[in-house]
């Protein structure tokens, strides 16, 4: 590339930006391009010699330059009225052959305005406007002009507003489908926007309401093993001690699966979060346990031969188990019992918690806004399932879960 190439293009992708922010003035530079083209052809005279055209030799009229200057002077506005400005440009032109006889070029200026009105409307008005002025433009110079009707001035005419109105027509398509092609990419875009913002809402969620379970469960233990050793403190200090050792095992377990939910929200560059694996059915004796020795007696059956399940649906599983049992030895009364079972029918997995208890007489008011049971239809939901809770006949409360073995991410066992 030359030294003066960077140069030459910065200047003109410079005037570019400037012409397409002031599209008059781009349009007066065309117009005053168009007048010097058409009094530059009215010196010159195609016939002039045996040799060919000569310039110089013929020089327009007065009325012929004023007419010229009126159809430059109309190019103007031409893009807030193609039509108008056609139509303008068309008769002057017509006027010009008819009652010269030797028309200057003023067709130049219809040529121009034909362009502007295929490039701006739609194609089938291209074709009639298009067709209309080339059959008079061509008709007039074939009847009224100096030459016979098969010279190759008049065949120009034709030529000159065909190939205006096809340039037009192409451009109107080039720009139609670059709008198309940028309105397609901005709808990617904000589709891609949409589905990242719907993903982020999603893992907000599960992370509420695994926020939700492990507080849920473990403040509930505590509360119930405090309760206990508050209780027993001064009578039986070495019950009171094993309730305390209850209480540190299970803030240190709610700690523990607090730190791996919160460990999902740390950024890159963040210290690494840990690695355990999530909690599942592998790990529910645990679970009972931690409730057994809160004082809820609790019963499992289990028919699914411990066979693994996928991710998702094993840890919904889990958190199924744990908030039941949460609710019940939160809202079933002291001599509550509860039954867990587990059991897997062909594709898919039942999870069933059951309870004996009855609300006490005069129970404390439970707390409001409470999203146990919303959070277990919302995570069964997302895998597919159905969530059954009601009370039972005679009393008591089940809950029921039916997973599919195969989720929504494809996982299978």
């Amino acid at each position: 590339m030359t030294p003066t190439g960077p140069a030459t293009g910065t200047l003109y992708a410079r005037l570019r930006d400037w012409f397409r922010g002031h599209p008059l003035a781009f349009d007066a530079t065309i117009a005053f391009g168009a007048l010097v083209c058409m009094i530059a052809g009215s010196f010159t005279d195609p016939h002039g010699s045996p040799d060919g055209p000569t310039f110089g030799d013929h020089a327009p009229d007065v009325w012929s330059v004023l007419i010229m200057v009126a159809g430059a002077l109309a190019l103007v506005p031409r893009r807030r009225h193609p039509l108008r400005v056609l139509c303008f440009t068309v008769a002057i032109s017509l006027f010009e052959l008819i009652n010269d006889t030797r028309p200057a070029p003023i067709a130049m200026s219809a040529v121009v305005a034909l362009y502007t009105v295929a490039s701006r409307t739609d194609r089938p008005t291209t074709w009639r406007v298009g067709l209309a002025t080339m059959t008079l433009l061509t008709a007039a110079a074939m009847t009224f002009g100096p030459t016979p009707w098969y010279a190759q001035e008049n065949l120009g005419v034709f030529a000159w507003t065909g190939m205006a109105a096809a340039a037009g027509d192409a451009v109107r398509s080039r720009r139609a489908f670059v709008d198309a092609i940028r309105e397609r990419a901005e709808r990617a875009e904000r589709t891609r926007e949409e589905e990242a913002g719907r993903r982020v809402a999603e893992e907000r969620l599960r992370i509420a309401r695994d926020l939700h379970d492990v507080v849920a469960h473990h403040i509930a233990l505590v509360n119930v093993q405090a309760g206990v050793a508050a209780h027993v403190m001064d009578k039986r200090p070495d019950q009171a001690k094993e309730a305390l050792a209850h209480v540190r095992e299970a803030s240190r377990s709610a700690l523990d699966e607090l730190r791996a939910t919160v460990g999902l929200l740390r950024q890159s560059g963040d210290p690494e979060a840990p690695t355990e694996p999530a909690p599942g059915l592998a790990v529910l004796d645990g679970l009972l346990d931690s409730f057994r020795k809160a004082g809820l007696p609790v019963a499992l059956a289990r028919t699914d031969g411990e066979k693994p399940l996928p991710a998702t649906v094993d840890l919904a599983a889990y958190r199924i188990v744990q908030e039941a049992l949460t609710n019940v030895r939160k809202h079933a009364g002291p001599d509550a019992e509860a039954e867990v079972s587990v059991v897997r029918v062909g594709r898919t997995v039942e999870i069933t918690v059951l309870d004996n208890g009855r609300p006490p007489a005069d129970p404390d008011p439970a707390p409001a806004g409470g999203h146990g049971l919303l959070g277990m239809r919302e995570r069964v939901g997302a895998l597919g399932g159905t969530l059954t809770a009601a009370p039972r006949y005679g009393g008591g409360f089940r809950v029921q879960a039916i997973l599919p073995v195969t989720s929504r991410t494809g996982e299978d066992t």
